[in-house]
Formats: structure tokens, sequence, C-alpha cells
């Protein structure tokens, strides 16, 4: 048994080398492909910047902070500042190349009761958004200030839910108010229609996700990459799996990105120009959306670029056939109206950090947050962002200044294309954006830091299949059907022996420690502290864990009241037991280790 399994490790080990050998390749192609040039991108003053965002960025959507409620800026500004002075944001410990890592953003998960997001072998436990008195629900487990807090952003999450369903497709650009439009129209003279084009295009967002460090060009890329949404966040459902792929499109569309300046002779854009918040030139909007202003229409360089379609293809079913039988089938499309089930809230302020990477590729500048997607979402669902630009915790503040302090961007490119040229959009403080239908999957962001400390509340529909509280004590009931407890004297027997039954319970008893329990305690119970919604069903967790143990071991009470008897059975047990506590030993050593 011991040489059939050695020889199976083997062989996945040798079909896992094969094909990080291959992903190491075809770094080296792009790599070798751009030389020591930059990617060109383009921002709103730029020309051809309409034209690009129509044609390779369709999916992004922008909402200017006049055009949302301002009592609902009020209420959400006053939480994220709540959640910030109780300390309710942290940095996570994630799990990056069998190295821990420390994020750069600090954040919190907030949510429907009972919901997890996983990312990066990091398991954050969603802190109820409090949309009922707590009276009403139960849920008396946070402080006035808190619950508040929370439910102000369950109202922005209402707020997103409802616009984001009522976009027509097409809509790039959320008007303001048409006495704004007016007034800065006017201000603008003649030069108002190219602005209010290129303003149209001009915000974009973040979420999710940190920077990473490493060493040479071809590890620091890639782990850059992995850092923000192999997010991912996945380990359950098809997440994992667009994780591993952005892994590798981080690598070879970053590495390439840096030396097609030429298709179509698209210039990069002026880096003077994007760190600013340019006169705010895109903010001038107009109640109709005119054509681009960039590039005449028969040099079309966006939509001649070409993209290097093989390679995305190919690595992402690679990626696919990489899960094994323990990854679930990928979740589902999301059908009908949009309902986001939680928002990770982020928090950086560039001025307490020590040192910011420069974007390598395009040389958008620093960076808060790099190259990513978005990871462990239902598919083809939207991302919602609302950023907020406000003073640091030291009480000192950039916002409201002259318009050349640099503002924070989104930075936008196509995976696996080192020929199409990158989009960066300027946001500011209130500002909204959406990413809709496939741009989080097809495309990678990052996010440009600024000068003033920021937050984003990113809201998405977590894929949640494996990820509820519901689900895990679902599944405790499940095994612990197979136990049976003599009322009387206390002792505990087992119902059936099946090495298929042994299995089934095997392998949610593994799921209840690595998936839940261990990664509640090792960062998760940081936020007992301020809400205690989870204290409760995790001890309950941990009682449950306590009787699967006991389980295992009638098992092997059992194999070795068998000791010395012949059968297939008695063997297939005893086969499926090892396999367990061996994967078992190996995540506990693990575990140690962090």
């Amino acid at each position: 048994m011991k040489a059939r399994q050695c020889k199976h490790k083997s062989r996945n080990m040798k079909r896992s080398g094969d094909s990080e050998g291959e992903k190491r390749r075809k770094r080296r192609r792009l790599l070798h492909e751009l030389g020591d040039q930059k990617i060109p991108f383009l921002g709103p003053p730029d020309r051809g910047y309409q034209q690009l965002w129509d044609s390779s960025y369709s999916g992004l959507v922008l909402r200017r902070s006049c055009s949302v409620p301002a009592d609902l800026h009020v209420r959400v500004q006053a939480a994220l500042l709540t959640l910030r002075r109780k300390g309710c944001l942290l940095r996570d410990l994630v799990r990056i190349r069998e190295r821990d890592v420390f994020t750069a953003v600090s954040r919190t998960l907030l949510g429907e009761p009972g919901h997890t997001y996983r990312y990066l072998d990091t398991r954050l436990f969603a802190i109820p958004w409090h949309s009922e008195e707590p009276e009403v629900k139960g849920q008396n487990c946070c402080d006035s200030d808190l619950s508040a807090a929370c439910k102000a952003l369950w109202e922005l999450n209402t707020f997103f839910s409802l616009d984001v369903s009522q976009l027509k497709e097409g809509d790039r650009l959320t008007q303001c108010v048409k006495e704004e439009v007016e007034a800065k129209l006017g201000d603008e003279g003649d030069t108002g229609s190219k602005h209010s084009e290129d303003s149209k295009n001009s915000e974009g967002g973040d979420s999710e996700s940190r920077q990473s460090e490493e060493g040479d060009t071809e590890s620091k890329h890639s782990e850059e990459w992995d850092i923000e949404s192999k997010h991912s966040e996945e380990g359950c459902s098809g997440s994992k799996q667009e994780g591993e792929w952005e892994t590798v499109s981080i690598h070879s569309s970053e590495e390439g990105e840096s030396s097609e300046a030429k298709p179509g002779g698209v210039p990069a854009a002026p880096e003077h120009n994007e760190g600013k918040c340019p006169g705010l030139a895109p903010k001038a909007i107009s109640g109709s959306q005119t054509k681009g202003v960039g590039l005449p229409v028969q040099g079309k360089p966006v939509a001649k670029m070409k993209h290097i379609s093989d390679h995305h293809v190919e690595d992402k079913e690679e990626a696919a056939s990489r899960q094994g039988c323990s990854q679930p089938s990928p979740p589902p499309a999301c059908t009908g109206p949009v309902k986001f089930n939680v928002t990770l809230l982020n928090y950086m302020d560039p001025a307490a950090m020590s040192q910011l990477k420069e974007e390598p590729y395009y040389g958008m500048g620093k960076m808060a947050v790099g190259w990513h997607h978005d990871e462990n979402l239902i598919s083809h669902t939207p991302v919602a962002v609302y950023s907020y630009s406000c003073h640091s915790d030291k009480g000192e503040s950039s916002e409201g200044g002259s318009g050349e302090k640099p503002c924070w961007r989104i930075g936008l490119k196509v995976a696996w294309d080192i020929h199409t040229p990158g989009l960066t959009l300027p946001l500011e403080s209130g500002d909204c954006y959406y990413m809709r239908d496939d741009l989080n999957s097809t495309h990678q962001h990052c996010v440009l830091a600024g000068e003033s400390a920021r937050f984003s509340s990113t809201h998405r529909v977590a894929e949640c299949s494996s990820g509820t509280l519901t689900y895990i004590q679902s599944r405790c009931q499940e095994a612990l059907s197979n136990l049976r407890t003599d009322l009387e004297t206390g002792s505990h027997s087992l119902v059936s022996l099946l090495p298929t039954t042994l299995k089934h319970c095997e392998e949610i008893h593994n799921e209840v420690e690595f998936e839940w329990l261990r990664q509640y305690w090792f960062q998760g119970r940081r936020f007992a502290r301020f809400c205690s919604w989870w204290t409760g069903p995790m001890e309950q967790l941990e009682k449950d864990w306590k009787l699967m143990e006991t389980m295992t071991m009638l098992f092997l009470e059992t194999l070795e009241e068998e000791e010395g008897q012949e059968g297939e059975g008695r063997r297939e047990m005893a086969e499926t037991l090892l396999s367990a506590l061996t994967d078992r030993h190996q995540q506990r050593q693990t575990w140690r280790d962090r």
C-alpha cells in the first residue's frame, strides 16, 4: 500500500513539475518578447483613452461621488472611520508559495450572518450586517456604534445591488447632477468636450489584495500576482482555478507588459499626468455619451491589438486539471438580480508604509495593491467598490487640497496580453465603480497609491456553497449521524463500518479542523473583541470535532480487534484510514509551522 501511495505521489509531483516548467518557459518567452521596454498605458488626458475604454475595458463602469445620495456618503464614511477607530481593520497573514506573508492592506469582512470569504489559504469570518435591530434578530453581539456602522455598510450594499442591476449594456459612467456638469463645462470652455470624454472614464478602483515582496524578476512578478487574488481566496470552488490561472497570467502578462509600445503607435501616458488629479479634467460629464476623441478611425490601434489567447486558454485548462477530486465543480454563473452577500473592507495609509513597490510593467507608479483578479466569486457577477480618501489615523489630512496632489487610481490590464495598452482611472473620494460581466476574470487590476489614507468597500457575490456556517453545521451532522451514544452509560459506538462511510466521516473531520477551527483560532478570533457573533458557533464546532476524534479512535479500535483476520473489507478500511490520518498529520504540521 505504501509503495502504491509513493508511486501515486511521484506521478503527481512529476505532473506538477512539468506544468511549472512550462509556465516558466512561457514567462521567459514573454519577457524576451518585451525586452526592456514598458507596455504603454493611457489615462484621461491621453489621446485614444475613450476608444481604449470602449473597446477593451467596456465592463468597467464609474459612478461619480456626486451621483451618490449625500446622506449615504455621510453614513458610510462615518461607519468606515468608526471601524478604524475601534481597531477592526487588521492585516492578514496569508499563504503564498509555501510562505506566510502579511498583507500590506488592513481589512475586515462584513456580510450575511454566517458567511465567510476565503483567499490565499486564509478564511475571513464576516461580522454580520446588522440589517435589522439586534433585539429582533437576537444579535446583541456588538456595541451600538459598531452595529450602526455595519448597518450603514449594509445600506451601501443594498444601494449597489439595486444600482448595478439597473445598468444597461454600454453604460460606462453615471453622470453627476446637471448643474455641476454645466458649471464644469462652462469652466472648461472649448476644451470641455475632450475633457468630458476623457472624464467619463476617469475613475476606477480597488478591491482586495496586497502587494508582494520578491527577489528576482520572475519570482517577484509571480508572487505579486498570487498575493492579489489567486484571491484565492478560494480553496473551495472554482475560485482556486481562477487563482492559479491568474498567477500564471500575471507573470506572463506582466512580464510581457513592457515591450510592445509600438502596436498601433499608441503612446504611453505621461507619468506626470497620471500621478496627479489633472485639474480633474475627467470630472466634466455630458448628458450623452459621445464617441472617443482619440485616434482616427483608420488608426484603430486597439481593435488590432493581438491577444495571447492560446496561453490564456491553455493555462486555464491546465489549472482546472490540477484541482483534483477534492475541488468541487466550477461555481455557478449568476442569473437574475444581483445581491452582494459580503463586502471586504480595505484600509491603507501610504504614509505609514516604509516602502511601496513601483508598478513594474507599465510604469504606472507606486502600488498599494498588486495586479490580481478578485477570486472566489460566482461566475460573471459584478464587483462594486466604494472609495473614500480621508485623513490618516494620526489626524493628518490630504483631501480637499489642490488638484496637483497625487490621487488614488485603479490600473487595469487584459490578462495574458502584452499588446493592449493598460488603463488608469483616477478616483476622487466618494467615487464608486463596478466591474461587470467577465471583466474580473478576463482582466486584472491593481491599486495605485495616492497621498492620503484610503478606505475601499468592495462588494461581491462570494461563492459560498462551502463557506457558510449553515453548510459546515450540516456537514457535522452528516458525520455525527454515524455515531451512536448510549443514553444510560454515555458510551459511544459506530453505526456503520463501511469504508465509504469511514472515508466520508474522515473527510468532514479534516474539513472542520483545517478549514474552520484552525482558521478561526489562528486569525478569525481576533475579531471576537469587537463582535461575539462567531464565538458560540465555533465553540459548538469544536465540540463536534471532539466527537469526530472519538469516531476516529473507534475506527482504529475496530481495526485492532480484527488484527490477524484476512479480508478485503478490513484492508480497504485500513487504507482509507491511513490516507485520512496521513493527510491530517501533514496539515497539522503545516499549521504548527505557521
